[in-house]
């Protein structure tokens, strides 16, 4: 898949941007302002290395293809709106995506303006569909290349992925399960189901109660989109709100990962035993912090009223203490005197 970005009066930011992805996972980038291609992947590399017409393809299309057209697209949207300045955006989505499993080839082929919808492809009627009004006069001026569209998403761009797939199979098509945790910030907080580090970034995650899944109290974290880490698996989260639930009926729930093409479940079931919290530290901390302070009390007044006694010593030392030598000998030999 890929994702192009291109703008118009944003200073110190270039005018284009684009990367590609495969299986969810960044796999290179056009880096405006080198003129070069960038892998992101070992397998890219090597790829790019022993094919240089791939090398070429991309080049010709990061560097002169898609900033003349990006231009253009601007430029005839700024003329319908009578707009000579300002800040635009316009995003393109294209690529395709192939099920090993049933053969199904989908093509994708999208177009947004200023954060919005503006422009999709309908691969199943070879009709473009405008989002909005303005998005009419692309509609007419693209329909000469309705089974153009057709025959690269639906044939170009699934060979050319299936053959990537192959170069890259030992990173690509690999399965990585994920570690799973309960997580709590506090006794009256939602319970989190975290899963991180599985690979490849396709996978479901919901909470059920004695065997079917619930949606009452649960709801998703970022929305249930599968996140990125930064050692390329992904992650996900679902909370469950367990406040209401009657401490005897925590075992009916559990949470449950789904992986796309692993048979068996990992069902981790709510008990509050292995629930990682952080509020747990925090009390031990503040017991830990009050001992303390009790300790140093302690010491003070033992040093206190060690200090008194010391001083009532050493002034009743004091009264009896001699003034002088006379005085001394005196005492030290009663009998003279």
């Amino acid at each position: 898949m890929y994702f192009i970005t291109g703008s118009s009066g944003i200073p110190n930011i270039p005018d284009l941007a684009a990367f590609a992805e495969v299986d969810g996972v960044e796999v290179g980038y056009c880096d405006i302002n080198n003129q070069t291609i960038q892998p992101r992947q070992d397998w890219v590399k090597q790829a790019l290395d022993n094919y240089h017409g791939h090398l070429r393809m991309y080049t010709y299309y990061c560097f002169y293809n898609l900033p003349d057209f990006f231009t253009e697209f601007i430029s005839i949207l700024k003329r319908q709106s009578n707009q000579t300045g300002g800040v635009h955006i316009v995003q393109k989505i294209e690529g395709c995506e192939w099920n090993e499993n049933t053969g199904e080839v989908n093509g994708v082929l999208q177009y947004g303006y200023d954060g919005e919808g503006f422009l999709e492809f309908d691969f199943q009627r070879l009709t473009w569909i405008p989002l909005k009004p303005e998005a009419v006069i692309f509609t007419e001026n693209l329909i000469s290349d309705r089974n153009d569209e057709k025959d690269y998403f639906t044939k170009i761009c699934p060979h050319r992925l299936k053959w990537y797939l192959d170069i890259g199979k030992s990173s690509m098509q690999r399965t990585v399960l994920p570690s799973v945790s309960l997580l709590q910030k506090t006794p009256s907080s939602p319970v989190t189901c975290h899963a991180t580090g599985f690979y490849p970034g396709k996978a479901v995650m919901f909470w059920r109660k004695d065997g079917n899944e619930i949606h009452e109290n649960v709801y998703h974290t970022d929305k249930g989109e599968i996140l990125h880490n930064h050692d390329g698996t992904f992650q996900l989260s679902v909370n469950m709100n367990a406040s209401s639930v009657p401490s005897e009926d925590w075992t009916s729930y559990s949470c449950v990962f789904q992986f796309s093409g692993v048979e068996d479940n990992i069902i981790t079931k709510l008990n509050k035993s292995t629930i990682r919290t952080n509020w747990e530290r925090c009390a031990d901390t503040k017991i830990t912090i009050t001992a303390v302070v009790v300790v140093l009390v302690l010491l003070i007044l033992v040093a206190a009223v060690g200090f008194v006694v010391y001083k009532k010593k050493k002034c009743e030392g004091s009264k009896g203490a001699p003034n002088n030598l006379s005085e001394l000998s005196e005492r030290l030999n009663p009998e003279t005197t």
